[in-house]
């Protein structure tokens, strides 16, 4: 007789026991004990099933793939150790974290007790069950590690969301208190009363109300929940376009994990603010093309970014084109269909809301964002790029500036007069010349391939890329706010380049240790947000 599966069943019911224990401890804000046991049970059952259908799935490959296992573990473990390091940073500051976020109350203990042995047999039924196998043998490990970034994110989210936070631009120029005002409040209009957004509240604000709803209608932690949600979402679509792209597992784990472990979704996946959702959108658009969705697909979601921020359809456009190169009635019919639809939505966002913002499509309104544009100049675009290849997935040591608000402003990149972020430690500057390396390495193999494999994806970032630097040679206050708007697109190309040595042990292991020292460096841009914010709240 195999023992084999009960053995998995109850490791992965084991190893999955802390995602009860910290669904719990998050929910005993909003509810009595008795109502946390099916929530805590849902997260420990889809948690365990993950695990269980990847320990399936290493016992299968063990002779022809032996190391898959331990690799594969090596990724989720430095995950892990950065939500852990994370937690034990933020643990240090008592007046913005308190550790009660995660941890039950007593009276929820018994409750959570029965919750956890009530999994144990769901577990068993749902590894039987044909339809749960089927969707787990496809997503168990891009699940996992989502889950551990959501975890990761949702950490500063409730850090850095505070309502203390009472004034704007205080993280790299991010609109905090706007955002979260608008989301999660009465009081959705835009006081900036900016046109860019034309129909945001029209697709956020709903989702805010859903994910309140299991938080007995907290729509403010609602928001934080949803933004650290999307942040995970992302790293789950890059694991699954490295996926489909790529063919290799261990390669999509990889991908995936850089981009959650990114100075850029490290920040705007737990920052109220606009670019994870954009971040997400695009995602799902290059996932969408790569399955080689309908175009009724592809126009939905063309639709969500123009609704979200204006300048980032421009990145459907190029996708599009780039990618189906030789369909151009669909790329006129996509840009009618979107053209069609973006007026009567805006519309209708000011007719739910009224007087919200003003209309997209009446020019004047759009001069408000001259506030934001500079001359372009060598410096600044050299600026530009050390931001976009560097500074978006390794973090540098900030700025810190004593200017016009009552808090000391974190801010990678400053406009006017122009100052950029250096890197001041040891650790910052071997991760970063690191991270040049494997991008000097995955330019060389991209223009080594050239002509002998389909690059269109590879295009379509490389263009996405280069959009963006034109954009922001001219706009931008710090350009690190709208670094989640390339990040995916850099990690991406870096991916379809490094395919070739993607099943290399030799590089994998590498990437492994370099993923390490960036979220070694990484915690440490949010402590120096933690020791800057504490100098002000005590």
């Amino acid at each position: 007789m195999n023992k084999r599966p009960s053995l998995f069943l109850f490791a992965a019911w084991t190893l999955s026991v802390p995602a009860a224990f910290l669904t719990a401890g998050f929910l005993d804000q909003f509810h009595p004990p008795a109502a946390v046991v099916l929530p805590s049970a849902a997260i420990h059952c889809l948690i365990g099933a993950s695990i269980y259908f990847l320990l399936e799935k290493a016992d299968s490959l063990r002779v022809s793939r032996p190391l898959d296992l331990p690799l594969a573990a090596a990724a989720f473990l430095i995950a892990a150790g950065f939500g852990i390091g994370l937690f034990a940073t933020a643990n240090q500051f008592p007046s913005l974290f308190q550790a009660e976020y995660f941890l039950p109350r007593p009276e929820t203990g018994l409750a959570l007790f029965f919750g956890v042995l009530l999994t144990l047999p769901l577990l068993a039924w749902a590894r039987t069950s044909p339809l749960i196998r089927t969707f787990m043998e496809k997503n168990a490990a891009g699940i996992l590690l989502a889950s551990l970034f959501f975890t990761i994110y949702l950490i500063p989210a409730l850090i850095f969301n505070q309502p203390v936070f009472d004034v704007d631009d205080i993280f790299f120029d991010s609109d905090g208190l706007l955002w979260r005002t608008r989301f999660a409040t009465a009081e959705y209009r835009d006081y900036y009363w900016r046109a860019v957004h034309p129909f945001v509240l029209l697709i956020i604000r709903p989702l805010v109300l859903l994910a309140s709803l299991p938080l007995n209608g907290d729509r403010l932690h609602a928001a934080f929940l949803l933004t650290a949600l999307s942040g995970a979402f992302c790293v789950f679509l890059a694991w699954d376009f490295t996926k489909r792209a790529s063919g290799e597992a261990i390669h999509a784990l990889l991908t995936a994990s850089l981009l959650g472990t990114s100075a850029a979704h490290l920040i705007f996946g737990s920052l109220v603010e606009t670019y994870i959702f954009l971040a997400s959108v695009i995602l799902v658009f290059f996932v969408l093309l790569l399955r080689n969705a309908p175009l009724f697909s592809l126009v939905l979601t063309g639709l969500l970014s123009f609704g979200i921020t204006i300048s980032n359809f421009a990145q459907t456009v190029i996708a599009l084109a780039l990618v189906r190169r030789s369909a151009f009635a669909q790329w006129l019919k996509y840009g009618l269909l979107v053209a069609a639809l973006v007026f009567p939505l805006a519309l209708l966002n000011n007719l739910i809301y009224p007087n919200s913002q003003p209309y997209f499509f009446f020019p004047s309104s759009l001069t408000v964002e001259a506030g934001n544009t500079f001359s372009p100049s060598a410096a600044r675009a050299m600026a530009v790029l050390r931001v976009m290849f560097l500074h978006s997935v390794v973090a540098p040591d900030p700025l810190i500036l004593e200017e016009e608000i009552p808090f000391f402003k974190v801010w990678m990149f400053k406009a006017e007069p122009l100052k950029v972020s250096e890197y001041e430690t040891g650790l910052g500057t071997l991760t970063a010349f690191a991270w040049t390396g494997f991008i000097v390495y995955g330019v060389f193999l991209f223009l080594k391939g050239l002509g002998k494999r389909d690059n269109r994806f590879g295009f379509a970032f490389l263009l996405i890329l280069f959009f963006n630097f034109a954009l922001h040679l001219r706009y931008g206050k710090d350009l690190f706010l709208y670094s989640a708007n390339w990040t995916y697109a850099l990690a991406l190309f870096l991916s379809l380049a490094w395919r070739e040595v993607a099943e290399k042990r030799g590089f994998q292991i590498l990437l492994l240790l370099f993923l390490a020292l960036l979220a070694a460096n990484n915690i440490r841009l949010i402590n120096v947000m933690l020791v800057v914010s504490a100098w002000v709240i005590q």
